[in-house]
């Protein structure tokens, strides 16, 4: 076991403060990476305050994480020491149910993938995240970040990227589809990026147009404010794909009624609440209503090579980690543009 330092929640809703950790010890197929950047996911704010209700305490939050390989275990294959390399959102799973033979070891059904924090991993401890020195994952848990990337704009991309990439290409966003993104925030405008390098016709929906040049900048053919009733009017069974990025209840009926027959409504943000649909918005035009969790490791791998490709890297703020309790309230208040990174070096 080694001790490193981490920024851990000692409780729920109380302030991060730094600690230190026990790391296990590097296993055959372990890769043991110094973690240079951790991005700062709403999630980890959701978690740290025990707002799904599932908190296990202390907690070091991270999933976004981005860093250097420094050893390797005898039996890996894939890595060796000095490549950049990241981890996102789970660091195993059970490997042989369907879904995970398939690449989706999100939705793995052999008891759940072992997420990078909050969870516990196969031997029965908690696992840590990325607010810490480094981190033991298993290699195949573990991605490339290709060399047109740089780490620190690489790391929100381990989870906003993945996030938005997954269902933008399930559904299948590209030339001739009309798309959607609700909210510019930490995925939006992620997601704005990436849809636009598809070849869709991007519009954002936002709640004012405050931040309407950015959206432009970022990729989007078009920007509405969703707090003038005449957008719902306006764009009325406009897309073929809205993708929700948001994690506050909306009103999903009026949402819907912008969608084309077929049409289909996403959510990727996860409130704290239940929320309502009225089922009627969807009966009329065929219209669907779903929801994508992340991506399997293959997909978090070709997204991180299309975004190299293509110039995509999240818009960020460096921070020391002494300023995490700040930046979640900044989050919490919108006033980030447009993800929050910590500088681990600080930690």
């Amino acid at each position: 076991m080694t001790t490193v330092a981490a920024y851990a929640a000692p409780a729920a809703k109380a302030p991060l403060e730094r600690t230190t950790i026990e790391r296990r010890p590097v296993g055959d197929h372990d890769v043991l990476i110094d973690i240079q950047f951790t991005g700062i996911c709403h999630s980890d704010i959701h978690q740290a305050r025990d707002g799904w209700r599932e908190g296990i305490f202390p907690m070091v939050p991270g999933h976004e994480i981005a860093g250097v390989v420094r050893e390797v275990g005898p039996e890996v294959t894939t890595f060796a020491v000095g490549d950049r390399v990241g981890v996102g959102c789970m660091v195993d799973s059970c490997r042989v149910c369907e879904n995970c033979v398939a690449g989706l070891e999100q939705y793995c059904t052999g008891g759940g993938p072992v997420w990078t924090y909050n969870a516990v991993d196969k031997d029965g401890e908690p696992t840590y995240g990325g607010y810490s020195q480094n981190i033991v994952v298993n290699e195949d848990f573990v991605v490339r970040v290709p060399d047109g990337l740089s780490l620190d704009v690489a790391a929100p991309l381990l989870c906003a990227g993945i996030t938005t990439y997954s269902p933008l290409r399930h559904w299948g966003a590209g030339p001739g589809k009309k798309v959607a993104i609700v909210g510019l925030g930490g995925l939006g405008h992620v997601a704005v990026k990436i849809a636009h390098a598809l070849g869709a016709e991007v519009t954002v929906l936002s709640q004012s147009l405050r931040k309407q040049d950015d959206g432009l900048r970022l990729g989007a053919d078009h920007y509405y404010a969703t707090g003038d009733p005449k957008t719902f009017e306006e764009l009325a069974g406009t897309f073929d794909l809205i993708l929700n990025t948001v994690s506050a209840p909306l009103d999903f009926a009026a949402y819907a009624s912008l969608l084309r027959t077929d049409g289909t409504l996403v959510n990727v943000g996860l409130p704290e609440e239940p929320v309502q649909i009225t089922l009627q918005s969807l009966f009329g035009h065929r219209r669907s209503l779903s929801s994508s969790g992340i991506g399997g490791i293959a997909e978090t791998q070709e997204m991180l090579d299309f975004c190299a490709a293509h110039g995509i890297g999240a818009e960020i703020e460096l921070i020391a980690a002494e300023e995490i309790n700040d930046a979640y309230e900044r989050v919490l208040a919108s006033d980030v543009r447009y993800r929050f990174v910590i500088d681990t070096a600080t930690i």
